[in-house]
């Protein structure tokens, strides 16, 4: 029986199902407004981020899909504790619901 295997160059991809997106958070702040530099634990959450995935869309009672209203490369706002962590080549990654998501940033 032969086994994949997969060399560190080769990166993973992912396709969020139903009306899930994978969006990865922007960094926290390092520094204040007025240039002094917080300690790792006073650091805040990011609730920004860039879209890398999104889902198919929901599946409605009559059996069509439902578009998700953000594509890849969009910046959004989602809430403090939305979503699900998870770690994609080392870096960190949330896989939220579309109604976890608060606004699309625009520039």
């Amino acid at each position: 029986m032969a086994t994949a295997t997969r060399t560190k160059a080769q990166k993973k991809t992912y396709r969020p199902l139903d009306d899930r997106v994978l969006v990865r958070p922007h960094e926290a702040e390092e520094k204040t407004a007025s240039g002094l530099y917080l300690p790792e634990g006073a650091k805040e959450k990011p609730m920004t981020g860039t879209v890398v995935a999104v889902g198919p869309g929901k599946l409605s009672d009559e059996g069509e899909r439902t578009a998700v209203s953000v594509k890849p490369g969009d910046k959004v706002v989602y809430g403090k504790y939305a979503g699900t962590e998870i770690e994609i080549d080392g870096d960190k990654h949330l896989i939220v619901k579309e109604t976890e998501l608060l606004a699309v940033l625009e520039d």
